[in-house]
């Protein structure tokens, strides 16, 4: 046990002392930890905390509690250093890593729904602007009035096409990054929409609007058979709780008359 502390308190003081440096190490090693970075990763840290999260960071605070947990247990167990003790470390700092993600995972399927459904509206307010401006710059004026989640990726769309990137990739990143439901789809509309002639825009606009209608129209029959799933679901509880209620009632009333007799 004194051993133990006594590496602990070591250990402290050369981190205090900074003569390890641990966000000098996280740096320089970045390139490595990000093999283990997932690549839903930033899309779901968006659309659960909306534009001001830096996903950079929090990966780097995931990394950090992960080594501090491994090296704790490698501690703890230096006195009976075995393989078994090893893996068991090794374990309790994969998983210490893992659980921020299961945790942005388990919000995401929870508000699923909820996410998809973002996308048709913000397109609905997109076409209105690209009546009037090119398909950029009205992603550019878009943004403000966007969906939190989107905001990062819109950005880097504008950025990409300002910067002399006149191909699909960007549009692409943008559905990759965002897997809601058909995104890709619609980044290759908005792509299609942003080239070719001025006297051809008109069409593919309307061609546009039908497919942005079409998927309101089926975020409006989703959000229709929810409420009316969940009003079905309150009406049989309300049943069940009727129902038990009633033949309590009865036994209650049927002890009593058999009571009196």
């Amino acid at each position: 046990m004194d051993i133990i502390i006594v590496c602990a308190i070591l250990i402290f003081i050369l981190f205090y002392n900074k003569t390890i440096d641990g966000k000098k190490f996280l740096v320089d090693n970045e390139k490595y930890f990000q093999v283990l970075r997932e690549e839903d990763y930033d899309f779901l840290l968006y659309a659960k905390y909306g534009d001001d999260v830096e996903p950079d960071l929090l990966f780097r605070k995931r990394v950090t509690t992960a080594l501090f947990f491994g090296f704790f247990f490698l501690i703890l167990f230096l006195t009976e250093l075995s393989l078994i003790n090893l893996v068991f470390a090794v374990v309790i700092m994969f998983g210490v890593f893992k659980l921020p993600y299961i945790q942005l995972k388990q919000y995401y399927k929870a508000h699923l729904h909820e996410i998809d459904l973002m996308l048709p509206y913000y397109l609905k307010s997109l076409e209105i602007l690209i009546q009037h401006y090119t398909v950029p710059v009205a992603i550019g004026k878009s943004i403000d009035d966007a969906p939190d989640i989107f905001k990062p990726g819109l950005r880097q769309i504008v950025e990409r096409v300002n910067s002399g990137d006149s191909s699909i990739d960007p549009y692409m990143e943008f559905s990759n990054t965002y897997p809601v439901r058909d995104s890709m789809r619609m980044m290759r509309l908005l792509y299609r929409l942003g080239i070719g002639s001025q006297e051809n825009k008109q069409e593919r606009l309307m061609m546009f609007s039908r497919t942005v209608s079409n998927l309101q129209n089926k975020a409006r029959e989703i959000k229709y058979k929810e409420r009316l799933g969940h009003m079905e679901s309150q009406t049989m509880i309300m049943l069940v709780v009727a129902g038990i209620a009633v033949m309590m009632i009865v036994l209650i009333s049927m002890m009593g008359i058999f009571g009196l007799s």
